[in-house]
C-alpha cells in the first residue's frame, strides 16, 4: 500500500499571531512542530517550557478574538464563525500536549506548572466566551440563521458555538459575568488538585508480598505482574508487590486465598481521597469535593438553575433527572434480584471452602471466582493465557479493517513522549492518510489510573490536519520476556478504548469543534461500547486468542464456557456502576454540597439498600469522572444511556445475518462514527437505525430481562 505524505508541522491561521523569534528559537514548544505528521519534539520539551509558550499562545488568541469582534465587515460565516473555529491554533495544540503528559507522563515539575496554569487557562477561556463583540457576531447570526442559507453542517456549528457562549456565561449581567469567571477559575484549581491527589494517593500505596505463605493462591499471570511492580519499583528479589491498579488489584481480590491480605488491599483500594479517617491524611479529597459541589451549585444558580444536574442535563440527550433516574431505576431492581441469585452461588463456594465467616465486600471476587469454577468449570488462570496483549490488538485492528476498510502501519520510528508509546499510522482502504493512532497501555507512578482516549489533533477540513488519536490503558505489565496477559475485562477495555479512538481517527467534518468525539456526553459512549460487542464475537476469539505459549487457538469448548459464563455476575457489576451513578446524580441535584460527602454517600446506598458487599465502582472521593473535570459530572449515567443505544446498534448486525456485514458498517461509519457532532445525535441514530432506540437489547445483553409469563 503507497504511504501518502504526512502533513508538515501545525501552523498559525492567517491573522494569528506567531511567536518572537527569541522564543521561537529558545522554546520547542513555540517552534513549527516539524515531527512525523506534526507530531512535538518530545525529548526536547521540559516543564519550564510550557509557562512562557502558554502567555505566547494566550496573548496571540487574544489578539485574534479581538481582530474578528473589531472588523467593520458586517458578521457573516466565513469572517465569525469559520474564523472562530480556526482561531487560536498555538493554544489548541499546547493545551493538548499538556494535558496529554500531565495524565500520561506527569512528573512534581509538571504537576506544579499545572496548578499555576489551571485557573489562567480557565480565565483565558471565560474571556473568550464572555467577550461582548464577538459574541454579539455570534448572536446575530445566530438570529439570522433561518436566512442564511447555511448547509447543514454550517447550521450545526453555529447553533453549537452559540450555545457554548450561552452556557460559559455569555448573557450574565456584569457582576454575574465577574464571580461566574471566579467561580471557574476556582473550580480549575481544585480539579486539579483532586486529579493529583488521587494519583499521590495510588502511588503512595504498595502491597509487598514477601513469602510463598502470603503468594498463596496466586496464579502464575497475577505473580508475574506482582513481580514486574517490584522490579519497576527497584525492590529486592523476591519481593512482590500489588498497586492499586485495577489489572493488577482486581485478579490478586479474585485469587489471594489471604483474606487478612485481601482485606488491606480492598480498604486502599476504595480508601482513595477519603483521608483514612485523618483530617490532615495525604491526598485527601473530602474538603475538595465539597468545594467543588457547592461552585458548581453557585454555577448552576447563575444560569437560573435550582442545582448543577438540572444545568449538566440541559445539553445532553436524556434532558431531565427524570429521563436519567427512570433508565437507572429501570435496571436497578432487576440486578437486585440477578445479584441476590449469585450471592446464593458465592455463599455456596464459601460453605464448600469451609468458611464461616460473614460475607464481606474483600471476600465477594475470591469466592465468585470459585462458584464460577464450579458453575462453569472456567477458570481465568486457564483462559487468560489465550489473551496475550499483542494478539489483542491485532484483533481490534483486523475489526476495524473488517468493518471500516482501515489498515494499520506500525511505526516504531516515531517517538512518543514515553518508551511505552506505540505509533500506527493509519489508511483508508484506497490507500490515502486517515491518521495516526498513539496508544500507551501500561501503568505507570507517572500516569493516572483508568482508561482513556484523547486526541492531540482533532480531524477538520477547513485546516486541512488528519487527526492524532492516543489511547491509554492501564494494564499490568507481564514479567520479563513474558507477554502482558489480559484478562477477558482487560480485552474490553481495550476494545472500548479504541471504540472512542475509532471515533476520533474516522471523523470527517469540516470544522474542528465538530469532530471526533466533541459530541453530547451520552452520545460519546455509543462508538466506544458498541466496538466491545465485536471482541466476544467467537470468529474473532477462534482467530485471535491463540495460547501465547503453544500457537494454540481457544479451544471450542473453553470459548462455549466462555459464553455460558459470560452473564455471571453481572448483576454485582450492575449495581456497583448503577449505585455509582445514582450516588453522582444525588449529588448533583442538591441545592447545596453536603457538609460531609463521605455521610452523604453512606446515606445514599443505605437508601437505596445497596448490599454491603458489592460496594461501588468509584467513592466520590476518588471520583475522577466527576471531580477531576466536570466531564462526567451529573453524568456518569451516560455509560447506561449509551448501552440502551450499542446494544440495539449490534442487534443490525445481528438481523443482517453478518457482524460485519458491509453494507451495514458502511451506514454505521457514515451516521455515526465520522459524523461527529455535525448532526444532532437522535437524528443520527435514527439515520443508521432506521427507528429510536429500544431499551430491551441492552437488558437482554445484561441478563436482567423478565421472562416472559
Amino acid at each position: 500500500m503507497s504511504t501518502a505524505r504526512p502533513p508538515e508541522g501545525a501552523h498559525l491561521p492567517p491573522g494569528g499571531t506567531a511567536p518572537s523569534a527569541e522564543g521561537a528559537a529558545t522554546n520547542p514548544l513555540l517552534q513549527d512542530w516539524a515531527g512525523p505528521h506534526g507530531l512535538p519534539p518530545f525529548a526536547d520539551i521540559q516543564p519550564a517550557h510550557f509557562q512562557p509558550a502558554f502567555d505566547t499562545a494566550l496573548a496571540g488568541h487574544r489578539a485574534e478574538i479581538d481582530a474578528i469582534a473589531e472588523q467593520a465587515e458586517a458578521p457573516n460565516f466565513a469572517n465569525t464563525l469559520a474564523a472562530f473555529d480556526a482561531s487560536g491554533r498555538l493554544l489548541t495544540r499546547l493545551e493538548n500536549l499538556f494535558y496529554t503528559l500531565a495524565a500520561s507522563a506527569t512528573s512534581p515539575e509538571l504537576q506544579a506548572v499545572q496548578r499555576a496554569l489551571a485557573a489562567p487557562l480557565a480565565t483565558h477561556k471565560s474571556a473568550v466566551y464572555m467577550h461582548a463583540g464577538l459574541f454579539a457576531r455570534v448572536d446575530a447570526l445566530f438570529g439570522q440563521r433561518e436566512r442564511l442559507s447555511l448547509s447543514a453542517e454550517q447550521r450545526r456549528l453555529l447553533e453549537r458555538v452559540h450555545l457554548d457562549f450561552l452556557r460559559a456565561g455569555a448573557r450574565l449581567a456584569p457582576d454575574a459575568k465577574s464571580r461566574y469567571a471566579a467561580v471557574m477559575a476556582r473550580l480549575a484549581e481544585l480539579n486539579t488538585r483532586f486529579a493529583q491527589n488521587v494519583l499521590a494517593s495510588e502511588n503512595g500505596y504498595q502491597l509487598r508480598l514477601t513469602s510463598e505463605a502470603e503468594l498463596a493462591g496466586l496464579p502464575g499471570f497475577v505473580r508475574a505482574a506482582a513481580r514486574q511492580a517490584a522490579v519497576e519499583r527497584g525492590l529486592d528479589d523476591g519481593v512482590h508487590v500489588v498497586t492499586l491498579s485495577r489489572s493488577l488489584i482486581v485478579p490478586f481480590l479474585s485469587f489471594s486465598a489471604r483474606r487478612d491480605l485481601r482485606e488491606q488491599a480492598w480498604r486502599a483500594w476504595i480508601g482513595r481521597g477519603d483521608g483514612t479517617g485523618q483530617d490532615d491524611a495525604p491526598g485527601d479529597n473530602r474538603a475538595l469535593c465539597r468545594e467543588i459541589l457547592e461552585l458548581r451549585s453557585e454555577q448552576a444558580r447563575l444560569h437560573g438553575h435550582a442545582c448543577y444536574a438540572d444545568f449538566a442535563l440541559e445539553d445532553t440527550m436524556a434532558r431531565s433527572q427524570g429521563a436519567v433516574m427512570g433508565l437507572l431505576e429501570r435496571v436497578w431492581h432487576p440486578a437486585i434480584v440477578a445479584q441476590a441469585r449469585e450471592r446464593e452461588a458465592v455463599q455456596g463456594a464459601m460453605a464448600a471452602a469451609g468458611s464461616t465467616h460473614e460475607l464481606a465486600p474483600w471476600d465477594w471476587r475470591f469466592y465468585a471466582e470459585q462458584a464460577r469454577r464450579a458453575r462453569f468449570e472456567l477458570d481465568e488462570a486457564e483462559v487468560k493465557p489465550y489473551f496475550a496483549l499483542d494478539r489483542m490488538v491485532a484483533a481490534m485492528f483486523d475489526c476495524a479493517s473488517r468493518l471500516f476498510g482501515l489498515q494499520f502501519k506500525p511505526r516504531p520510528d516515531i517517538a512518543g513522549y514515553h518508551a511505552d508509546v506505540r505509533a500506527y499510522e493509519v489508511f483508508n482502504a484506497d490507500g490515502s492518510l486517515r491518521g495516526l493512532f498513539l496508544q500507551d497501555n501500561f501503568a505507570r507512578s507517572s500516569k493516572r489510573s483508568g482508561a482513556w482516549m484523547n486526541a492531540l489533533r482533532h480531524q477538520s477540513r477547513a485546516l486541512g490536519v488528519t487527526p492524532i488519536i492516543l489511547n491509554n490503558n492501564n494494564f499490568a505489565r507481564g514479567a520479563a520476556g513474558e507477554p502482558t496477559l489480559l484478562s477477558f475485562d482487560d480485552v474490553r477495555t481495550l476494545f472500548h478504548e479504541f471504540g472512542h479512538g475509532l471515533h476520533g481517527l474516522l471523523s470527517s467534518v469540516e470544522y474542528e469543534r465538530l469532530g471526533g468525539t466533541q459530541v453530547l456526553r451520552d452520545f460519546v459512549e455509543l462508538p466506544s461500547q458498541l466496538y466491545e460487542h465485536w471482541m466476544a464475537e467467537p470468529q474473532v476469539l477462534k482467530r485471535f486468542a491463540r495460547h501465547w505459549q503453544t500457537d494454540e487457538p481457544l479451544p471450542d469448548a473453553l470459548l462455549a464456557k466462555l459464553q455460558a459464563a459470560r452473564q455471571f455476575g453481572q448483576g454485582y457489576e450492575t449495581l456497583r456502576y448503577t449505585a455509582s451513578a445514582i450516588v453522582d446524580m444525588a449529588a448533583h441535584a442538591l441545592p447545596e454540597a453536603p457538609a460531609d460527602v463521605v455521610a452523604f454517600e453512606r446515606d445514599i446506598l443505605a437508601k437505596w439498600r445497596l448490599p454491603e458487599e458489592v460496594g461501588i465502582n468509584h467513592r466520590l472521593t476518588h471520583f475522577q469522572h466527576l471531580f477531576s473535570s466536570s466531564g462526567y459530572a451529573a453524568g456518569y449515567y451516560v455509560y447506561l444511556w449509551a448501552e440502551v443505544l450499542d446494544c440495539d446498534a449490534f442487534e443490525a448486525f445481528v438481523e443482517a445475518g453478518d457482524v460485519f456485514d458491509p453494507a451495514v458498517a458502511t451506514r454505521l461509519r457514515d451516521c455515526i462514527y465520522a459524523a461527529g457532532n455535525s448532526v444532532e445525535p437522535g437524528s443520527a441514530f435514527r439515520a443508521f437505525r432506521g427507528r429510536d432506540p429500544v431499551v430491551e437489547p441492552m437488558l437482554k445483553d445484561r441478563g436482567l430481562l423478565e421472562p416472559a409469563a
